[in-house]
């Protein structure tokens, strides 16, 4: 059985875990988001898809 996650809900669990345990500030998680919003929003963000789609591609066929 696969399990398929979207990539948004995993960066959000990370970053509570991260505030939670790690003393990741609230406000540093606040400005990490803004900067996805703003990287978002540029011109490289079809670059940074694309390379996280491959990277998502190669992890995808790895059998464990």
């Amino acid at each position: 059985m696969a399990l398929s996650i979207s990539l948004v809900v995993l960066l959000a669990i990370v970053v509570f875990l991260l505030v939670r345990k790690s003393g990741l500030k609230a406000g540093h998680a606040v400005v990490c988001m803004l900067l996805g919003f703003y990287l978002a929003s540029s011109s490289i963000a079809p670059t940074i898809k694309d390379v996280t789609t491959n990277v998502a591609g190669v992890l995808g066929n790895f059998r464990f």
